[in-house]
């Protein structure tokens, strides 16, 4: 029997399509007080005063903190890329001294219902001294507030290079210049956040609602509380959607943890969507000034890269990721023998940002994959065949790229980048494509093609653990320390354990985001569950089926090493008796289970090909994706099927962000988007049919499953494969320098084909 690579139904379905889901807002306790926040009405400001009298009279009302209330908890500390010199920019749970973005939190109401919560929060007076927003991430650095000249609005800047960058510019034949940008973008779950925490009888404090990291979660609000992590148990249902948005530390989460704790009562927050648009985390806004150093084929020979990324008022859990992965992923699968980067981190008073699927990748992808296109033009070459001269081999893998990410050294594992980019073309039938293409723009229509390639990082350890146990009935449980945001993690989990255990996966429950179930866990995020989880489960399955062995020898009064393993069951070579697993496990004192810990020092590195095919209407200038394509190299796939849907809903928010989506402020740093009739995203109308060309060629030697990341690579290249055919389409390269594509670019374009 062979689960690996079946498209096997998921496990997970069966409670969300009976209704029988609980999401956070499902989570209900009796006596349980509701949480609404007082959000800040301006960008910049001083606190001069809260006036919180009227709100206090209100009927239901049982409590309003401001920051003096809370002056014993610290600001939200760093999860990730921790950077000297950060510290003072962290976000505090309710705004001190100063505002630094509409919606920060400023004051909560706790009250015995939710309608009486916003009423309330309504009558909470906020005085504030408006002071003069920094919207622009571009002008020189100033003050991160009045009076505190040592601590400026340029926290860090990031340098990495390897290589001789001056050499390589001396010796080009040419020097391509791009300056391109990157609009701000955030992923949109459709359960916005919630947190539910209630204190057991037993002093231990769950917080119902987590999502993602719960494992690092507890440990971090514990701190910050002051409690003891064996005291706070955080518990995963099922999630609506992640994206890197979703399951960080935000203020509200130690907030309700907070009040729970004071207040002797559950204390329940769900936030709404207009909070969730201006207060959840931000992403993407970067722009990128780029000069190549290239020969007469388009071969870079140097890339030199200053960029800057607006991270909004405060710098939140994820410290410096996003910036610190556009760094060193931005050559992608090229060679680029020299490079030197350096990367602004800038603060601004727009909500914070963070990470948000592919982060650094899909912004740096664009970037590159222009910056290929504009060489192509230069030269007067084929983009494809520059692509192909600078991609890297398969003979030089693995690839030390010659600088780090997220602390660890980036070295591609595996790669047949040429082979994906010929099986790309041959699956497209490029060369007939191209002319009929051109043949419907000779006949007046605005029809174009784009391709764009991609390296993703997958596999972040440092370690996951995982048990794998089974009972007298023959039942399977899989505990992990993995966190399930819609991915299929429950059914993955399964069909790896079923691969060694040769039982159904229909016997087996998969425990996942339960801090009191395990006690290592790394959660899920940068595409690392399959990876790491996932070998874990293997590892576990293993030593589960090894403990199985030695008992089944002296149950069978044979040497275990003799005994033949099928269909769950062990078989004496010569009298053909058997024994299977429940009936092992009854024989055991204690449920019998197996543990598997799986450690890496590296990450691997999945990598793929993007191609768009889209038209614009002379008319409106809206744009219609008629095709597009992703080819996507992932080592091996556990269920193609749950791989296939993780791509196409990927390449619909990548198609979004090129197109549609944008947080936008005015002058006086107002957000103008925080309603979905102004933030823009793609329905079932504007997302096209996807294509998905999955391959297996390229196995990662990193783990022992041979697998790399699926969940990113979908959305990666998207941006940069949609304006490559606008300028395909419009007859204009190096016509889009900026995402999203707004309908004035197209609308000049048109109405000024020759460009002037």
């Amino acid at each position: 029997m062979h689960s690996i690579g079946r498209s096997l139904k998921r496990l997970e379905d069966r409670p969300l399509l009976t209704g029988a889901g609980r999401f956070a807002a499902d989570i209900a306790f009796p006596g349980q007080v509701t949480m609404r926040i007082v959000r800040s009405p301006i960008a910049f400001g001083r606190i001069l005063d809260i006036d919180a009298s009227a709100a206090r009279d209100c009927p239901g009302v049982i409590a309003i903190w401001t920051a003096a209330d809370v002056a014993d908890l610290p600001p939200i500390d760093f999860r990730m890329t921790k950077i000297d010199g950060l510290e003072p920019y962290r976000q505090p749970v309710l705004a001190r001294d100063f505002v630094r973005y509409v919606g920060e939190p400023v004051a909560v109401v706790f009250a015995e219902d939710a309608y009486a919560a916003e009423d309330a929060a309504d009558l909470v007076f906020c005085e504030i001294d408006d002071l003069s927003a920094r919207l622009d991430p571009l002008a020189a650095p100033g003050e991160f507030a009045p009076g505190a000249s040592a601590l400026l609005t340029e926290p860090a800047v990031l340098r990495k290079s390897y290589g001789d960058i001056e050499a390589a510019f001396a010796q080009a034949h040419a020097v391509i210049e791009l300056d391109v940008a990157i609009g701000r973008h955030s992923g949109i779950p459709m359960e916005t956040r919630g947190a539910v925490a209630i204190l057991g009888e037993d002093d231990v404090l769950t917080l119902h609602g987590a999502a993602k990291v719960v494992h690092y979660n507890r440990d971090a609000i514990a701190r910050m509380l002051g409690r003891d992590p064996a005291k706070l148990h955080l518990s995963e249902g099922h999630v609506g959607g992640g994206f890197g948005i979703r399951g960080e530390i935000y203020p509200e989460d130690v907030l309700v943890c907070a009040a729970a704790l004071r207040l002797r009562r559950p204390v329940r927050w769900i936030e709404d969507r207009r909070e969730h648009l201006m207060a959840a985390n931000h992403s993407r806004d970067q722009r990128h000034r780029m000069r190549a150093a290239v020969d007469a084929r388009g071969f870079i020979l140097g890339l030199d890269v200053c960029f800057f990324t607006d991270q909004g008022a405060y710098i939140r859990t994820h410290g410096a990721t996003v910036s610190d992965l556009a760094a060193a992923l931005l050559p992608g699968p090229y060679i680029v023998p020299a490079y030197r980067v350096e990367g602004h981190i800038r603060l601004t008073n727009k909500t914070p940002s963070g990470t948000y699927r592919a982060p650094g990748r899909y912004e740096t992808t664009f970037a590159r994959e222009r910056l290929i296109d504009a060489i192509a033009h230069r030269l007067g070459l084929d983009p494809v065949a520059v692509r192909r001269v600078n991609l890297i081999p398969e003979a030089a893998m693995p690839f030390d790229r010659g600088i780090d990410a997220l602390g660890t050294h980036v070295v591609y594992d595996s790669g047949k980048y040429h082979d994906l980019l010929d099986r790309t073309l041959d699956h497209l039938g490029y060369p007939a494509l191209k002319e009929a293409v051109a043949a419907r723009r000779a006949g007046g229509e605005a029809v174009g093609l784009g391709l764009a390639f991609f390296v993703e990082k997958s596999g972040l350890g440092p370690r996951d653990l995982a048990r794998v146990g089974i009972a007298a009935d023959g039942t399977v449980r899989i505990v992990t320390g993995a966190c399930s945001i819609g991915q299929g993690v429950e059914t993955a989990m399964a069909q790896i354990c079923a691969e060694i255990l040769q039982v159904p996966i229909d016997r087996m429950t998969v425990i996942h985001g339960q801090t009191r179930e395990i006690p290592i866990g790394f959660g899920a995020y940068a595409s690392r569950v399959t990876v790491m989880t996932g070998s874990a489960v293997k590892l576990a399955s293993e030593d589960l089926l090894r403990q199985a062995r030695s008992i089944a020898g002296r149950l069978l009064q044979a040497d275990p090493a003799l005994l033949d393993y099928r269909d769950g069951a062990f078989l004496h070579p010569e009298t053909g008796a058997s024994v299977d697993l429940a009936a092992i496990a009854a024989q055991s004192a204690e449920r019998l289970t197996g543990e598997g810990l799986f450690e890496t020092s590296h990450m691997n590195y999945p990598y793929g090909v993007h191609v768009a095919q889209l038209r614009i209407d002379r008319e409106t200038c809206g744009v219609t994706v008629e095709r597009y394509l992703v080819a996507y190299d992932i080592g091996r796939a556990i269920n193609p099927l749950l791989v296939e849907g993780q791509i196409v809903g990927a390449a619909v928010q990548g198609i979004g962000g090129a197109l549609l989506e944008e947080f936008v402020y005015d002058a006086d740093g107002q957000p103008l988007a925080t309603s979905f009739a102004d933030y823009l995203m793609p329905t079932s109308r504007e997302a096209p049919p996807v294509d998905v060309l999955l391959r297996e060629d390229a196995p990662s030697p990193l783990n022992p499953l041979g697998v790399k990341g699926a969940g990113e690579g979908g959305l990666t290249a998207a941006g940069a494969a949609i304006a490559s055919a606008v300028d395909d389409a419009l007859g204009r390269p190096g016509l889009v320098a900026r995402l999203p594509i707004a309908p004035n670019l197209l609308h000049g374009a048109l109405g000024d084909p020759a460009g002037r």
